[in-house]
């Protein structure tokens, strides 16, 4: 199985040759967000205002890092459900987001989405938390830093593993998954 190494931000070309099952090793700068924030930052694109950072060909994490251990970059930065960010994700994609890393499924609007705005959907692995945040070399809070743990983040990492879990063509390794593991009865 080959490793695919990749440098942000995403471009178009590279995010065509990924596909469903793909292992990343992720390195550069992305984005932490979660619930909040993304209510805040579909918010100002409402009120055409400007956003915290520029979106456009970029990655957004969803996790909620644990307190900083002394000496650490950062606490445990495991992936929260990215199910909860769906109801404002389209608007990010259709300002150019190439990425989003979490777990657990996407909705079929986001999946649509995704397919129109050419982005990638990775999987972080729960569970991983503490092996993950070895990855991640610093983290600096920007934007909506009443938010605590949700506020956004900017992070900068470095072979940050993940799985290609949705590509840009719609293949879904969820479904790919099932259909492998009912076929073998």
């Amino acid at each position: 199985m080959t490793v695919k190494k990749i440098r942000t931000p995403l471009s178009d070309a590279m995010v065509d040759d990924l596909m469903a099952g793909d292992i990343v090793l992720l390195s550069g700068i992305i984005y932490k967000a979660r619930d909040s924030a993304h209510g805040r930052m579909v918010e100002l694109i409402s009120q055409d205002k400007e956003l915290p950072f520029d979106v456009h060909g970029n990655i957004i994490y969803y996790v909620g890092p644990a307190p900083t251990p002394p000496g650490k970059v950062c606490g445990s930065a495991g992936p929260t459900t990215s199910s909860r960010m769906d109801a404002n994700t389209p608007s990010l994609l259709d300002l150019g987001l190439k990425g989003m890393i979490g777990k657990g499924l996407r909705s079929k609007e986001v999946i649509q989405s995704m397919l129109k705005n050419k982005c990638v959907y990775f999987s972080a692995t729960g569970g991983a938390a503490a092996l993950i945040s070895k990855s991640i070399k610093s983290i600096q809070v920007i934007a909506f830093k009443d938010l605590g743990t949700e506020a956004i983040h900017k992070m900068k990492i470095v072979d940050f593993p993940v799985i290609v879990t949705i590509d840009s063509q719609g293949n879904n390794l969820y479904e790919i998954g099932q259909k492998k593991y009912h076929s073998l009865k």
